[in-house]
């Protein structure tokens, strides 16, 4: 399989490291349009073959979108980082028209890879990619709530003392401030979380609560380091397994809804199959009538900015 990284950032170098230790790819492009970057990230990649035990896989930079040639996937990793003071909005004018910009360049070399959308707002790029280009929904998918899903699944985890892989639920919705965690949806080991905290006589999981603690453990580490890497690059190496090996896993992925849950022309996060064509099947969950109001109210708020860039930007919705 080949793959192809576009952003020599900290998240795009990491995601290498995750594809070149773990991962079983033939061939990973590193495009950064500063060759030097990406020259010095591989070469320095090289230096590794000779003291871990993982797969032979060629690694290679460029700049030039030619090397895409039959990639089976590309990870649009790069845009601008949001600097103090600029707006979300201000931040989505930017990164939609550099998202749709590469991904164009994609479409000429490589029109039937699946896109992952990692470059933020990755949900509003990830809409104005699928209607500016010739690629399907299913192709173009946004990381979306993975790391805001593994970030809930940590902090249950940390209040019950189990691993988190023990947990199940997600966040859903946009991947940022308009997000939500269906306690519908939340279990432990296998038990409704009210019945596992009852039984271990622990503290009642409040999803509100929840929910905030998800958002601020985003917050914490930007104020601290101006990014996050190593949660988005796991949960981006993540999805990239689930297409490699076809695993047809259900992760919260951003698609561009075509009328699930009543709802159409907006990207939100859902429990999706992810297997070797994308996103194959959006499943439709048993939500609450107060959680489906919720959805429809973040559908129409990310709608909102979906709008407003496509006034700025000129770009089709």
């Amino acid at each position: 399989m080949k793959i192809g990284v576009i952003g020599a950032g900290a998240v795009g170098v990491e995601i290498c490291n995750y594809l070149l230790t773990l991962g079983s790819v033939s061939e990973l492009v590193l495009l950064d349009k500063n060759l030097d970057r990406a020259e010095g990230e591989v070469f320095d990649f090289r230096h590794t073959t000779a003291l871990t035990f993982t797969k032979n896989t060629h690694i290679f930079p460029t700049d030039d979108y030619l090397s895409l040639i039959g990639a089976d996937i590309v990870v649009i990793t790069a845009g601008e980082q949001i600097t103090q003071g600029q707006t979300r909005i201000e931040l989505a004018e930017v990164n939609s028209k550099i998202g749709v910009e590469i991904a164009t360049e994609i479409e000429r070399v490589a029109p039937t890879a699946t896109l992952i959308v990692v470059t933020n707002p990755c949900d509003i790029v990830t809409h104005f990619i699928v209607k500016n280009t010739g690629f399907s929904p299913s192709q173009v998918i946004s990381s979306g709530c993975v790391i805001d899903t593994a970030r809930l699944m940590s902090i249950i985890a940390s209040r019950v003392n189990l691993d988190p892989k023990n947990i199940f639920g997600y966040v859903l919705g946009e991947h940022g401030c308009n997000c939500f965690a269906p306690k519908s949806l939340i279990s432990i080991a296998g038990q409704p979380a009210d019945y596992y905290c009852d039984t271990h006589k622990l503290g009642l999981i409040c999803s509100d609560e929840l929910l905030e603690s998800v958002k601020q453990a985003g917050y914490e580490i930007f104020k601290r380091k101006q990014n996050t890497t190593h949660g988005i690059a796991a949960s981006v190496f993540r999805i990239i397994q689930a297409i490699m090996i076809n695993e047809r896993s259900v992760l919260p992925v951003a698609t561009l809804l075509e009328g699930q849950y009543g709802l159409r022309d907006v990207v939100l996060s859902l429990p999706t199959v992810v297997g070797k064509n994308g996103a194959e099947l959006i499943l439709n969950h048993p939500f609450t009538e107060e959680e489906s109001e919720t959805l429809s109210l973040i559908a129409i708020n990310v709608r909102t900015v979906v709008d407003r860039v496509a006034i700025a930007t000129g770009l089709r919705v």
